[in-house]
């Protein structure tokens, strides 16, 4: 059985070591086939972008399985849960991510998701004691934040589906958004990342408002952007770009 390094060991080894754990997630035929992309991908990806002091490699496994969930790239999840628990993520916030995001990605996603995962916790001997309870005992709710927020979906959207504003109230404002296995910075951050790997920019400027509020930094926010150019393609980037821009200068008023 694999044993899950901790957070400190993680910081110890994030070296050059680092790079090579990284690299582990190429598969061999993309040299056999596509030798620049193998060198780009060695060079750029894993030996410049993953070693990104802007954002930890700990946030940066947890958004690069966000996107990939989000895009469906099931075939690449468990090589990046594998990744992201030697990053310091931890079993049960890689299965509460897989939660939260099937309401942002979709069913599907998460169900291919969980099943990708699967043969990676049994073989690091995780068990249903090491993740989250199906109803924990729920984080404080802002009541004035979520008053706002419901009075501006209700005000737009109540005549056009309730069930949605209903649902979006009593599922995920009300439960989803306060469960604690997952803290609200890293909720948000795999929630922006799911939303720029959909092609969703729209969404974003409430989510990332979001994020920083619950403690990413712009700085932060900007190395996330850049990280998932690589996961998402540029164009997908370049969409979220004006919304970050825009969210940004209006916190600096």
């Amino acid at each position: 059985m694999k044993t899950l390094l901790t957070a400190s060991a993680i910081a110890l080894t994030v070296g050059t070591a680092a790079a090579q754990d990284f690299s582990s997630t190429l598969p061999d035929a993309v040299g056999r086939v596509a030798p620049a992309l193998e060198s780009y991908s060695n060079n750029d990806l894993f030996g410049t972008v993953w070693q990104g002091q802007a954002l930890s490699s700990r946030d940066r496994a947890l958004v690069t399985f966000a996107a990939l969930m989000t895009r469906h790239e099931a075939d690449n999840l468990a090589d990046h849960a594998a990744l992201a628990l030697d990053a310091g993520v931890t079993p049960a916030e890689i299965s509460e991510t897989i939660t939260h995001l099937a309401f942002y990605s979709g069913w599907g996603n998460a169900t291919a998701a969980a099943r990708a995962v699967a043969p990676v916790f049994e073989d690091r001997g995780v068990t249903a004691d090491d993740l989250p309870a199906v109803d924990p005992e729920l984080l404080p709710l802002d009541e004035a934040a979520e008053a706002a927020r419901e009075e501006t979906v209700r005000g737009n959207f109540g005549n056009v589906s309730m069930g949605v504003v209903d649902n979006t109230r009593e599922l995920l404002f009300r439960d989803l958004w306060l469960r604690p296995g997952l803290e609200p910075r890293d909720r948000s951050l795999v929630t922006v990342a799911a939303l720029i790997a959909a092609g969703q920019p729209e969404q974003m400027t409430f989510h990332l408002n979001r994020a920083m509020d619950n403690g990413l930094t712009q700085a932060e926010a900007g190395a996330m952007l850049s990280h998932l150019a690589f996961y998402t393609g540029w164009p997908r980037v370049f969409s979220a770009l004006p919304v970050a821009k825009q969210v940004f200068e209006a916190r600096a008023e």
